[in-house]
Formats: structure tokens, sequence, C-alpha cells
């Protein structure tokens, strides 16, 4: 359970008192590297296609670092890892670490020139990925070394680390995150609100060398480094979620029964999901950490496990506040809890003065999880990061454009936002630079994209058209152009043309009159849909336009540019295992996800499965799928 500080009733102001900081000298890396001295075959990192022992980890992590450095990577330089989940991800990141570096991780899953352009904005000169990855992100900025993962790692064992001096002021971390401008903006994160984190986590969490955590984040999401970091520098053991689990919550459920997870962190909109579930009573799950975004709801009575619920944007290093979440036992939406350690929290008015309680404002967070800033972007973060009006020293706060209010009993209720900024399946979006990539289409006079929540727990973004005369976009055409450059998560699931954005009197958006997604307005696809060509491709053509409310689709549309997301994607695996007894595993929608193919996919085990059969079942199984 989190340990709370206390705050006196109605103040502006919760902070919580700086705590002991034992082992203070040690960094991450090396708080890793002690644990892999004491206890070498202590399980580190499994991934599902092998295990690290703490002395495996240990080496591969050193022969990366002292690779990088034979590169003459010095002291502070960025490097960029382009890796999926895997122990290959955990073992990159500590050899950087241990190379005196800054890891920039990025998605591989992200569009080649979302990722090229963060590439080129981090001005990294090393780019660690595996072999097939670089044609895909071909070409790569100039200047740019690609370094194989498995080459990295493949010299002669070192006896330790390189010897490089780092300090908590130096860089760990540059994290990207979405920009108003369609340029994504380099977080700065320090060795020493790295730390932070993972001195908190630990006592509040009360982790010990026996804790068996979960990697479930994208790489390139913040939340990352808080599965990681904490666990293995307490000696405990990281297990990488399989792909399929990630956004399917009862495949999740048993993979963490089975795995024997003590403590996950979930993605609010999968953690909301899953506590609807039935869980087993002999779970060895103790504590579900959710965050990303806003939770609705307050767990059941009776689990096995508490509920944590977490916020932080990414410039405070992935948590600043944090409260357990009590049993549904009111109608009140839980609250984001108290600021962790050495953290303070101020809600101000537009004059900066702090507000009662009840009475909403802007959140500021101060302390030692703020970011130094955004790479290359003193512009930027001289306006998101302000001098502390309560402090005659020179500490910071970070401008988090959220509302939020007091409780009376000193926790903080989350509001919303005061700007364009949302929060979709715990992914940060800027709609402002959805928007502006729209704004580029040749067809686009203008467009306000929207978040919006018509029916309970279902978010989705809202594109606004207003074509250019004589124009029609094509919205098959705009979905394209925009996942060329912007990732799953970003793509708006509606279109809806208008002949003008409704303003108010001081000509912003009224986004207030922006009308919902009807078949009626939904903006026209002049593509002839593509018919299908076999009754399997009817039937998955049938539940994909079920599952994504459209009259009809194409057998050559791409699931995801239609307005599909991860979470759909599960449940339209689910679906196809329900219609043709056969299971379809999420990672090959996403490598398949065209309509036409992944029919083929169906198809292909269908047969597998009759041919497995005598001739009467397969018969009566032929003519069902038929």
């Amino acid at each position: 359970m989190v340990e709370e500080g206390v705050k006196p009733v109605g103040s502006a102001r919760a902070s919580v008192a700086a705590r002991p900081e034992p082992e203070a000298s040690r960094l991450v890396h090396e708080l890793v590297s002690h644990h892999a001295a004491t206890s070498p075959n202590t399980l580190a990192v499994t991934d599902g296609d092998g295990r690290l022992t703490y002395a495996d980890l240990d080496a591969r992590s050193n022969r990366l670092a002292h690779r990088l450095v034979s590169l003459r990577v010095a002291r502070g330089d960025l490097v960029a890892v382009c890796i999926e989940r895997s122990a290959d991800l955990v073992i990159t990141l500590l050899g950087i670490l241990k190379a005196g570096a800054v890891y920039v991780p990025l998605d591989p899953t992200y569009p080649r020139l979302r990722l090229t352009g963060m590439l080129e904005d981090s001005g990294a000169r090393i780019l660690i990925t595996r072999p097939g990855a670089v044609a895909e992100l071909s070409p790569l900025p100039r200047g740019i070394r690609v370094l194989d993962i498995g080459d990295a790692m493949a010299g002669a064992a070192n006896p330790g680390p390189p010897n490089v001096e780092v300090s908590d002021a130096d860089l760990a971390y540059v994290i990207y995150t979405s920009g108003s401008t369609g340029r994504p903006k380099g977080v700065e994160i320090t060795h020493s609100g790295l730390l932070n984190l993972v001195r908190w986590h630990q006592r509040a969490f009360a982790v010990t060398a026996s804790d068996r955590a979960t990697h479930v984040s994208s790489p390139a999401f913040d939340a990352t480094g808080w599965e990681i970091w904490p666990y293995l520098t307490a000696g405990a053991s990281v297990h990488v979620a399989p792909e399929d689990a990630r956004v399917a919550p009862a495949l999740m459920r048993d993979w963490l029964v089975e795995r024997g997870i003590t403590v996950t962190f979930l993605p609010t909109p999968v953690a909301e999901r899953i506590l609807a579930l039935d869980w087993p009573p002999h779970s060895a799950l103790r504590l579900l950490l959710a965050g990303g975004d806003t939770l609705h709801v307050r767990p059941p009575s009776g689990l096995p496990y508490a509920v944590i619920n977490n916020y932080g944007p990414t410039e405070t290093t992935v948590v600043a506040t944090s409260g357990i979440v009590p049993a549904a036992d009111s109608g009140k939406r839980p609250t984001i809890g108290r600021p962790i350690d050495n953290t303070e929290a101020w809600i101000l008015d537009e004059d900066l003065r702090p507000t009662p309680a009840g009475v909403p404002g802007e959140l500021y967070i101060g302390g030692a999880g703020v970011a130094r800033g955004y790479h290359g972007r003193p512009d930027l973060t001289a306006q998101r990061f302000i001098a502390n009006p309560f402090d005659s020293g020179t500490s910071r706060l970070y401008r988090t454009g959220d509302l939020a209010a007091w409780t009376d009993d000193g926790e903080i209720e989350f509001l919303g936002r005061v700007d364009l900024q949302v929060k979709i399946r715990g992914f940060r979006i800027e709609l402002d630079e959805i928007a502006h990539h729209l704004n580029r289409h040749p067809g686009v006079q203008v467009s306000a994209v929207a978040a919006r929540e018509d029916e309970p727990g279902e978010k989705q973004l809202v594109a606004y058209v207003v074509p250019e005369p004589g124009t029609v976009p094509d919205a098959r055409e705009m979905r394209a152009a925009l996942g060329e450059r912007l990732p799953e998560y970003m793509i708006p699931a509606a279109f809806v043309v208008l002949d003008a954005l409704p303003l108010t009197p001081n000509g912003k958006v009224d986004r207030a009159a922006l009308p919902a997604p009807a078949p009626g307005i939904a903006l026209a696809e002049t593509t002839a849909a593509e018919p299908p060509r076999s009754p399997v491709e009817e039937r998955v053509g049938a539940i994909v336009s079920s599952l994504l409310r459209r009259d009809q689709v194409g057998m050559d549309d791409n699931f995801f540019l239609l307005g599909g997301n991860s979470l759909m994607g599960a449940q339209l695996v689910t679906r196809i295992a329900e219609v043709f007894k056969v299971d379809v595993p999420l990672r090959v929608l996403f490598a398949t996800p065209n309509v036409r193919q992944l029919a083929a996919e169906v198809e292909l085990r269908v047969i597998e499965r009759v041919e497995s059969m005598t001739e009467d079942e397969a018969l009566r199984e032929l003519s069902v799928q038929a």
C-alpha cells in the first residue's frame, strides 16, 4: 500500500518530505551490476524466448557498453534504440547507461517518417536495432551509424563496464512525445529524476528480490523505464508480456496468474477491463498499477490484489502522484492520489495563486522528477518549465496543462485538460499535431480533431474536415497519408465533412459544437469497396464492418486505417475464433491488417483444422463455413 504524506485539509499545496536515499552514490546501472555480483544466478529478465540471469544481463550489457565506447560514444551522447519489447531491449538500455550515454527509445511499429524525424531531431550518432529494421527506416539521417544488437553483444567478455564517470545530474534518457506543431518533442530525464522514481517505488510498494514484475508498455512509452528499473535495481525479475495479452484482458489475466506475477503496470483502459474479470483466489498478484489515462471505475471488493492509480506527465519522470483506489463503495471517480517522495504539487489559478480545496486550477509539478527540458527546444522549455514562484532558489515547476482540484482530505482530483492534449489508450496526443498533418493534404482547406466519448469508455479520435472548393477528399487516402507519419493510435477513427468549422465569438474552433459522427455526415470514401471473393472473405469483412460500425469495408482495406486500434484488434480475433473455431494471434493482425490477407490467414487455419478431422466431421465443418 502507498504510504501517503500528510496535508492539512484545504491547503493549496501538497508536498511529501524527502526520504532517506540508500546507496545514494549508485546510479541505476550500478545498482543492477551490484545484484549481478551478489546474486549472479538469479533470474533477471525473461521474454518467452529465453531467460537471462543477472550474470547474463551484466555480461551482455558490458559487451555492448564497451562496443559503444570503442565507437567513441562519450559521456552524455545520445544513442537511439529501435527494438521491440524483449530481453534484448533491456540489455541495450542497460549497456547504453553503462557507457555513460543517454538512451533514446523508439518503437519499431511507428511509421518510417516519424522514426526518421525523431532520429534527426535527437542528433543521435548511433542507432541500435535489428538487421531487418534498417531497410524499413531507409533513408536514415546523414551521419548516423547503425549497430546490429546481435553483433554489438558478440564481442569478447569484459570483466566489468567501461570506466566512465557519470553523475546523477547527467541525462539518463530522452523520450519523445506528441507535439502540437507536428514535430514530436524529446523530453530530457536525468539520472537523479530516474533514481527518485526508483527509490519511491521500491519504498512505497515494498519491492523485494522475490517480486516478479511485467514489461507491458511500448518501448517508446515512458512507463517502460518504470516497469524495468525499480525491479532490476532490487534484484527482482522482469517478465516481458506476450504481444497478444497486451490488449486482451482475459489473456493478460491468465498470463499474470500462470507466471506468478506479483506486481504489474497496465495502461488504464486495459486495467479497467481486467478489473471486471473473475480472478482465481490463488493469484500471486498483489499490486495492479494503473496509469496513462483517467481511471473511471473502482475495483470490486474481494480482489486478491490492491489497485493503485498513478498520474504523471513524461516531463515529471513517469509518476508524480499516486494513491490506492478503495473498492467500489461510492459513486465518486478515483482521485490521482498525492505527490510521491520528493515531489510537490501546486494547483494554481491564471495568476499563479494557489486555489483552495474544491476550486479547479491548473496543476503544476515540482521536485526531483522534473525534467531538464525539451531536447533542442529552449523556447518551448521556457514556456512549460517555469521558475517556482514559491521558492527563492532555482527550482522549477512543470506546467502540466491539466485541470485539477484538491479534495477535502488532501488528495487531487483530475478534471481534464486546459489545452488540446488528450490521452487515448494511455498515449499522450496533441490534437493539433494530427490537424497539422491533415491540413497538408491537397484536398483539405482546414481541419480540427477532437477526442469524443459518445459511448462511456469508448474514447476515439474524430477528424472534422473542410474540403478545398470543388474537391471531395477521400477518407482512405487521408488515413493512408496520416499513417505514413503518425502511429496507429493517432489515426482518427472517423472523418466528418463540414462546410465550415464552428467558431466561438473570439474566432476559435467551437469544439462543443462539433457534431458526433453519423452515417449521414461521415466523409465519403470515393474509392469503391473491393468485393469479397469467397465465403470466408465475406464473413471476415462482415465481422470487421460490425466492429468498426461501418456499412461495408473493402477487401483491400487496412483494419487500422479504417479506424481500428489494438483493443478493437483483440475483439476482432476473439470474434474470428468464435465464428471460425480457429485461433488467429493478434500479431498476425498486425502483420496482415489488410482484410483480404487476414481472411486468407483465417482460411488457411480452417483448412488445417479440417484436415485433422474425419471425413464426416470435415464435411459438416465445410458446410458450416460455407
